[in-house]
């Protein structure tokens, strides 16, 4: 049986203020890897929302000593005064895509600003706080020190814990993944379809490269390969496909590995859904979302011809948003694909659902609506 790993405690930096008089310090939490705030004003119910979005703005440090429900309330009235100016356009798609990331970026910096206190054992010290100790272990470990934590990301932890809960619906599985905190869910199920609908070209060893949650693990699984071995390099992800897998009773298929993109030898079928854009991310939970200079995906494709069996085909599933956006070329990605000594045998597309792709409210509107997603089938070119 699949053994879960646990996710590691990292080490948090120290965070330090005066109150009342003495010097105070506990461990900083943030998941962006945002440092320690140099200056931490005290703050309570006392405080008004203008009053606060001018500290954050110049830089303060909200920490929150008044009512739990109040600060829910003080950071959506920061995020409305955030968000007065609206998105901007630029002239073209990648400088619309490049001030919508600004604007994304400041927003973040300025809500990241009310932080919270947490006891050494995940329990918050202020009135009318929810316990949300079981949330807080499964996204950072054991506790065992006090430390402080942007409300924002601690909301992030409670949606988290509630989605790992209740998990999400995968028809082509007929079943419910349950995504953990930091690791992508799948619920844009149009690519999961996508690997549902190719025909396999071998049904012995196939190899699922960056597992994330397992779902394309459990699914080549589910559709009768007989021996699935999934990577990843977080590992949370390895603790989130091997807690999917027992709940499906496939882990007896699918042998998890710490590895970075292949493991060793080869197989007849290796599937690979990277990060679709091209950017920084700016924090570890968007490298889900993010490849920077494509890393990953050049990556998978390097390493494709010498991981397949002869006759064997790499899936390389891939939206087209980076192309829409500017960031990427359909011409680049098919000059990458020659390099690696790989041709296209055949792609499956589809047009996303989610709701984003009919979004008519900010300036990548246009881009998601022309948005396909693909399967490419890559197979190793014949010799000249």
């Amino acid at each position: 049986m699949t053994q879960i790993p646990q996710p590691a405690a990292p080490a948090h930096p120290i965070a330090h203020w005066q109150e009342d008089g003495a010097e105070r310090s506990a461990r900083w939490r943030s998941e962006a890897g945002l440092p320690p705030p140099k200056r931490i004003v005290i703050a309570d119910d006392s405080l008004s929302a203008d009053a606060a979005y001018k500290l954050a703005c110049e830089g303060g440090t909200l920490l929150w000593r008044g009512d739990y429900q109040n600060a829910r309330q003080l950071l959506q009235a920061l995020a409305r005064r955030v968000d007065r100016k609206g998105a901007k356009t630029g002239a073209t798609p990648l400088e619309s895509f490049h001030l919508h990331r600004q604007a994304q970026g400041r927003r973040a910096q300025i809500l990241s600003r009310l932080v919270l206190p947490l006891d050494a054992d995940y329990a918050i010290p202020l009135r009318r706080a929810p316990d949300l100790r079981q949330a807080c272990q499964e996204a950072y470990g054991e506790g065992g020190e006090t430390s402080l934590v942007s409300l924002r990301e601690l909301l992030g932890l409670i949606g988290a814990h509630e989605w790992r809960k209740k998990g999400v619906e995968v028809k082509a599985l007929a079943a419910r993944i349950h995504p953990h905190y930091g690791v992508f869910a799948p619920i844009r199920g149009e690519y999961v379809d996508l690997a549902a609908d190719a025909p396999l070209p071998g049904a012995e060893l196939a190899f699922d490269i960056g597992t994330g949650s397992g779902v394309l693990a459990a699914l080549l699984a589910k559709r009768g390969v007989a021996r699935v071995v999934a990577t990843d390099q977080d590992e949370r992800a390895l603790a989130c496909a091997a807690d999917n897998l027992q709940r499906l009773q496939l882990d007896g298929q699918v042998e998890l590995q710490r590895a970075n993109l292949f493991p060793e030898g080869r197989a007849q079928l290796a599937i690979c859904n990277p990060p679709w854009l091209p950017a920084k991310p700016s924090s570890a939970i968007e490298y889900a979302v993010y490849d920077p200079d494509s890393a990953m995906l050049r990556g998978y494709l390097d390493g494709l011809a010498a991981h397949l069996l002869p006759g064997g085909e790499g899936w390389l599933i891939l939206s087209d948003l980076a192309e829409h956006l500017g960031l990427r070329s359909r011409e680049q990605l098919l000059q990458w694909i020659d390099q690696a000594g790989l041709a296209v045998l055949g792609r499956l597309d589809v047009k996303p659902s989610h709701k984003k792709a009919v979004e008519q409210t900010d300036g990548l509107s246009a881009a998601r609506r022309a948005e396909i997603t693909s399967l490419w089938r890559l197979g190793v070119k014949a010799p000249a």
